[in-house]
């Protein structure tokens, strides 16, 4: 699908009333404007991007008029990121979650991945690769009826400690997240598919939140310990041998609720699974990070950081747990239940 004019006309009138040069037909030098010699009229007279490097990767951000709150506007194969109502992230209130006895523990393969990390000038993310023998890892149990293969992380923080998660625990922000996506390969041949065909049950996300603490989590730091290799856009270094099921914290309590991905088109195909604990970050993980750029070498733009969505209303959605806050020693027949609280803050000051 190619952006027609009449749109990025009413964006080049944004983006002048923003401060920039750019004109209805956008022959602007500004990155945020197509080239002129990129576009073409069709049979109709409209205009359209005939080719160049130009292409909705390059249009969103997550600030401004190409943020978060315009992904729907952006392209209509987004619109479920302003009209859908089943959308991630969310903030998770201790006080309205619905404990579910029928939730099982989740099980994830103790298999170590290979693959490759990568500055998309979004985010950072290690996608798996798909052709090494012996190293397919499956997600399953907790609130999944099929299996999952893993097949990517993202990672999301800021600029400063006080916020970079994308999921809300009681209102407050973890430093970042680690989101680990898996595609449901009983029914799907790929994360592609598995997202494009607008099924429940096509996505895992499991959300990993990071603290900072002194010492990190050592498959993190297997993660980290590539950063300086990709600080630009479009930039990517190997990683292997990396542990899941290492990788999150030691805990079996999570919470769950169906959403989408955090990334435009906002797919409403994602089972969410949020660990009960989080895993540690250091000063010095946050901060090669935080070097890392949106842009080229040549042109490296704005810090990646502050790469979170904000959250979106639940909707009526249920948030299940399998933490059991009501049950008392003796007890037989656990039931379901809203009333329910815990300490949000347990880990906000660290290990």
């Amino acid at each position: 699908m190619k952006p027609k004019l009449g749109f990025l006309s009413l964006m080049c009138q944004l983006l002048f009333l923003q401060g920039y040069n750019c004109t209805w037909k956008c022959p602007s030098k500004n990155p945020q404007c197509p080239n002129h010699n990129e576009m073409q009229q069709d049979g109709s007279g409209a205009y359209v991007y005939s080719g160049g490097s130009t292409s909705w990767e390059d249009w969103w951000t997550y600030d401004g008029i190409s943020g978060p709150d315009f992904w729907g506007l952006l392209n209509l194969e987004w619109s479920l990121c302003s009209k859908g109502r089943r959308q991630s992230p969310v903030n998770i209130d201790p006080a309205s979650l619905l404990y579910d006895p029928s939730l099982r523990p989740i099980h994830v393969d103790k298999i170590r991945v290979s693959g490759v990390i990568s500055n998309t000038g979004h985010g950072v993310i290690f996608r798996a690769s798909a052709s090494v023998p012996g190293e397919i890892l499956n997600i399953s149990g907790g609130p999944l009826s099929y299996r999952y293969r893993f097949s990517e992380i993202h990672l999301h923080f800021a600029r400063s400690d006080d916020k970079g998660s994308e999921h809300l625990i009681a209102g407050s922000h973890f430093p970042a997240e680690l989101q680990i996506y898996g595609y449901n390969s009983d029914l799907y041949q790929n994360i592609t598919e598995a997202m494009s065909l607008q099924k429940n049950q096509g996505l895992v996300g499991i959300s990993i939140l990071l603290q900072t603490g002194d010492l990190s989590n050592p498959e993190l730091r297997i993660i980290t310990s590539q950063l300086h290799k990709i600080i630009h856009r479009g930039q990517e270094a190997p990683l292997k041998f990396l542990s899941l099921r290492d990788l999150m914290p030691d805990t079996s309590y999570y919470m769950t609720y169906e959403g989408s991905t955090t990334m435009p088109g906002c797919y409403e195909t994602v089972t969410w699974i949020i660990m009960n604990k989080p895993i540690y970050v250091t000063k010095q993980q946050l901060f090669a990070l935080r070097r890392l750029m949106q842009g080229d070498e040549k042109n490296p733009k704005a810090p990646l950081a502050d790469n979170f969505r904000p959250t979106l209303d639940l909707n009526q959605r249920s948030i299940r747990t399998n933490i059991d806050f009501r049950r008392k020693p003796g007890s037989e027949c656990p039931s379901m239940t809203r009333k329910m609280h815990y300490q949000a803050n347990v880990f906000q000051s660290g290990p």
